[in-house]
C-alpha cells in the first residue's frame, strides 16, 4: 500500500516505523529536516521537506499515486486543509487526520463528511486516551483493558501476585477450578520475554498475564491472578486540559472526583461545565493542598497534565502519602518502560493509544480493531472472517486446523452477541468476529492474508 504520512513528530514517526516494517511504501512529510534525516536513517521510506498542507509538497510526495493518506500534524487545521487538498486535487481514496479541538469534534457529523471536509476516518488522541482511562478505573488491578466487538470481549492484563489460586498452577486447572467461567490465557510476558501459553505453562509470580473473557466474566477472571481489589471510589486528576476535564465528565456520576488545576480562569470555566466534580486551584506537587484533600484516602491518582516531568513527580508524591494507585500519562516513549511498575503504577502513552487506531484502518482485510500491547510489543487484532471454505483460509475450519503464523493464538470469537472462547474444537463461520494476539508483529501480513477472501488455494 503505498500512504503518505503528514507530521513526523512522535504519532507520525512510530506510525511510519510500524508500517515501514510491513512491506508498505511510505512517504513522510515535515518541516523538520532534521527529524526527517533522521527517520530516514533508520527506516526504509521517502521523506519530503515542507508544508503538509502545500499541493507542491503532496506532489512531491506521489500524492497522486496514494492509497491513503494520514495526517498526523501538531496542527488541526494543517491536517484538515491537506485532506481537503489531497482529495480535491489528487482524489486519494483513504484520508485520516487527527483532530484535537473539541470545538471541531462536537460538530464532527457536519464538518467531516464528502460534502464538507472529506476526511474518512477522524481520530482523537484525547477521546481515545480517556476511554483507555475510564475502562481501568472501572476494572481495579489491571493493566490494560482492550475492548472488542463493542465491548462485548474484554482483553485484560494483569500482574500475576503471589497467593493468587492460579499463581503456581498449569493454565488447564482453571477450566477445573472455574466450570462455569470460559476464558482463555492468551499470552504471557515473564521477565519482560514474551511465551505462548500451553495448558501445561504454570503461572508464576509477577508474569503479566494477557485473558481474554466476555466482559462479565472479567474480574472472576482477575480474582484467580491476584488479590481482587476493591471497586474504586474516589478519584483525583491532576491537570484540567482537554483530558482531564473529559475523563470527569465521563466518570462523575459513577465515582467522587476531585480535579486540580494551576490556572484559575481554566477552574472557573471547569466549574461551570462539570456538575459533580470537585475543583481546585493549585498545583498537584503541592504536598500540603494533597494532604489536605486526604490524598491518603484516595483509590486513584490520575497525572493528565502536558508536562510529563510534573506528571511523574506528582505522582511520585501521591504514591508516597498514600494514594493507593498512579495513573501517569506520559508523551516521552522513552520514559514509560522506566517508570511503570515501580512507584507509577500504569504509565498511559497517547502515542500507543492513536497508534491502534490509526492501525486498524490501515490492515488489509476487514479489521474491526487493532491494540498496541506492552509499549508497541505486541497487538491485539480483531478482524471479521468472510467467504465459505472454499473462499476463506478460516471460515468453516476449526481453530486447531487454522494455519496460524508463529507466536499467533485466537483467543475468541464474536458471533452476534454471543462471546465464543477459541478452544480447538470451535468452527469459525461467516461474519464471525475472530481476535488473535500477536507477539511478533512481523507476522502481521501473514494474518491479514488469512482473512482475505479468495485466497484460500493460492
Amino acid at each position: 500500500m503505498k500512504i503518505v504520512i503528514l507530521g513526523a513528530g512522535q504519532v507520525g514517526g512510530t506510525l511510519a516505523e510500524n508500517l515501514a516494517n510491513e512491506a508498505n511504501d511510505i512517504t513522510i512529510i515535515d518541516t523538520d529536516i532534521n527529524r526527517l534525516r533522521e527517520l530516514q536513517d533508520r527506516l526504509d521510506i521517502r521523506t519530503v521537506e515542507g508544508s503538509a498542507s502545500y499541493p507542491s509538497a503532496l506532489a512531491r510526495a506521489g500524492a497522486q499515486d496514494a492509497d491513503m493518506l494520514i495526517a498526523v500534524t501538531n496542527s488541526d487545521e494543517v491536517n484538515m486543509i491537506a485532506c481537503q487538498i489531497g482529495q480535491t486535487l489528487f482524489n486519494i481514496p483513504t484520508k485520516i487526520a487527527r483532530v484535537r479541538a473539541h470545538d471541531y469534534l462536537k460538530q464532527d457529523k457536519l464538518l467531516f463528511n464528502k460534502d464538507a471536509l472529506p476526511i474518512d476516518v477522524l481520530i482523537s488522541p484525547e477521546q481515545l486516551v480517556t476511554q483507555h482511562i475510564k475502562r481501568l478505573i472501572e476494572q481495579p488491578g489491571a493493566l490494560q483493558v482492550l475492548d472488542f466487538a463493542d465491548g462485548k470481549a474484554q482483553l485484560v492484563a494483569v500482574k500475576a501476585y503471589y497467593g493468587g489460586p492460579l499463581v503456581g498452577r498449569e493454565i488447564a486447572y482453571l477450566r477445573t477450578h472455574m466450570p462455569a467461567v470460559d476464558t482463555r490465557v492468551a499470552a504471557i510476558f515473564r521477565q519482560g520475554k514474551p511465551i505462548i501459553p500451553q495448558g501445561s505453562t504454570v503461572i508464576e509470580a509477577d508474569d503479566e498475564v494477557f485473558f481474554i473473557a466476555a466482559k462479565k466474566d472479567i474480574r472472576a477472571v482477575m480474582s484467580e491472578l491476584r488479590r481482587l481489589d476493591n471497586p474504586y471510589k474516589r478519584i483525583m486528576i491532576a491537570g484540567g486540559g482537554n483530558i482531564g476535564a473529559r475523563l470527569a465528565s465521563n466518570i462523575e456520576a459513577n465515582f467522587r472526583v476531585k480535579i486540580i488545576e494551576r490556572s484559575m480562569p481554566r477552574c472557573n470555566q471547569l466549574a461551570r461545565t462539570l456538575n459533580n466534580t470537585i475543583v481546585l486551584n493549585g498545583s498537584a506537587s503541592d504536598k500540603e493542598l494533597l494532604l489536605e484533600e486526604n490524598i491518603e484516602d484516595t483509590d486513584v491518582f490520575c497525572a493528565l497534565t502536558n508536562d510529563d516531568e510534573a506528571n511523574i513527580m506528582a505522582s511520585m508524591l501521591a504514591k508516597r502519602l498514600g494514594a493507593r494507585t498512579v495513573m501517569t500519562l506520559i508523551n516521552n516513549p522513552a520514559y514509560v518502560d522506566l517508570v511503570q511498575g515501580g512507584v507509577i503504577d500504569i504509565a498511559i502513552s497517547p502515542q500507543q493509544t492513536t497508534i491502534g487506531a490509526l492501525l486498524t484502518h490501515v490492515r488489509r482485510g476487514d479489521v474491526a480493531a487493532v491494540h498496541s500491547l506492552r509499549r508497541g510489543a505486541a497487538e491485539a487484532l480483531e478482524a471479521v472472517a468472510h467467504g465459505d471454505k472454499r473462499s476463506s483460509k478460516v471460515v468453516g475450519r476449526t481453530i486447531e486446523d487454522i494455519d496460524l503464523p508463529p507466536g499467533t493464538t485466537i483467543g475468541a470469537i464474536v458471533r452476534h452477541d454471543e462471546v465464543l472462547i477459541a478452544h480447538d474444537d470451535v468452527v469459525v463461520e461467516n461474519g464471525d468476529h475472530v481476535i488473535l494476539f500477536l507477539v511478533d508483529k512481523r507476522r502481521i501480513g501473514e494474518v491479514e492474508r488469512l482473512f482475505q477472501v479468495g485466497l484460500a488455494f493460492f
